[in-house]
């Protein structure tokens, strides 16, 4: 279970820096927003749990990130909209942050890099130069290298966020997104990921697949 209070204390953590030292608002007032919608009843993995792993993950890889700030208050966001029969979640949830963090004191330029990183996470391929790209990034996708258990557990609770697709049908659309992800020549950007998460994800791909397959 995601402690709540511990999230509140990393949001404050990461948005006073990134603050232009002006009068504000209340910054837990967005923190609150943010838990809120990460606690919304539609979502299996798209929780708290993921919000805060995705944090963790970007911890291990800061060494890589130009605007490490900016790259966590992506991970705030890149979720932050979520209706898993909606295919405009990354631009609905980008202009959330474009919304709040101002009103929040952040500058418009790190207001927008917010933004163009939760875009990224629609495609997960940012630029052999996008340091902060390549950490968001990888820190979304690092669920994919995890053991074989938790594993299991995150595309159970997939398979749960898409419980209104019938089975051929949600067999069909997760086996296409394995293969796309099989295809890519590098799933994870950063030194670490390469190094630490590329080969144990490629097989639990492989053999999720497999699975859908028989």
């Amino acid at each position: 279970m995601a402690d709540t209070e511990a999230l509140r204390s990393r949001w404050l953590r990461t948005l006073l820096p990134a603050r232009d030292g002006a009068c504000h608002p209340d910054p837990f007032r967005y923190a609150d927003d943010l838990l809120r919608r990460w606690q919304e009843p539609q979502r299996r993995y798209h929780t708290l749990t993921h919000l805060t792993a995705v944090l963790d993950h970007i911890d291990v890889l800061e060494e890589y990130a130009d605007d490490v700030d900016a790259v966590r208050l992506a991970a705030w966001f890149h979720d932050a909209v979520y209706l898993p029969d909606r295919s405009e979640n990354e631009e609905r949830s980008a202009r959330l942050a474009e919304r709040a963090l101002p009103e929040a004191g952040v500058p418009d330029a790190t207001t927008a890099e917010v933004a163009r990183l939760v875009r990224l996470t629609v495609t997960h391929d940012p630029a052999d130069d996008d340091r902060d790209g390549q950490v968001l990034c990888d820190a979304d996708l690092a669920i994919l290298a995890a053991p074989p258990t938790a594993y299991a557990a995150y595309t159970a609770a997939v398979r749960e966020e898409y419980g209104f697709v019938p089975d051929d049908a949600f067999r069909a659309g997760r086996s296409d997104v394995l293969r796309q992800l099989l295809a890519l020549p590098r799933l994870f950007r950063t030194p670490y990921g390469a190094a630490e998460w590329e080969a144990t994800a490629r097989w639990n791909i492989a053999a999720e697949l497999e699975l859908l397959s028989t």
